[in-house]
């Protein structure tokens, strides 16, 4: 098996030796890594893609920035898409967990939740680190 080659050889590099057994120990290590990961990946990854997309991260940013709930009305002037793509964008957010809903009689506030503010408070902070 090659890879569990290689994993022996890295294991030697960093310790000097290697037995089965300690090839044994490091992949049950990085199973529990992954298993420690698995729960909220589809719920991530959909969090991640809905900011993939420009309009729908403009509105998030506009949101965020704002620090209250905005109307959709107050919304729509500042970006520069037509409503019906506004109002898919918001939906796209609110499913993702990024955006929260509350309607009042014919007016439609959103706000960011604390993940949408997080996630782009950790761009902002690593926003040109290689």
């Amino acid at each position: 098996m090659a890879q569990t080659e290689r994993i022996e050889r890295l294991i030697t590099a960093e310790s000097g030796e290697c037995c089965a057994a300690d090839v044994e120990e490091r992949l049950e290590t990085l199973q529990e890594y992954r298993t420690s990961v698995a729960d909220g990946h589809a719920t991530d990854l959909e969090a991640l893609r809905t900011l993939g997309n420009d309009t729908r991260y403009e509105i998030v940013r506009l949101l965020a920035a704002a620090g209250r709930e905005l109307c959709v009305c107050e919304i729509n002037p500042v970006v520069e898409v037509s409503d019906s793509a506004i109002s898919h964008a918001l939906s796209d957010l609110r499913d993702a967990g990024l955006v929260t809903r509350r309607k009042d009689g014919t007016w439609r506030y959103y706000e960011a939740t604390d993940r949408a503010k997080a996630l782009l408070a950790a761009l902002d902070e690593t926003r040109g680190e290689q």
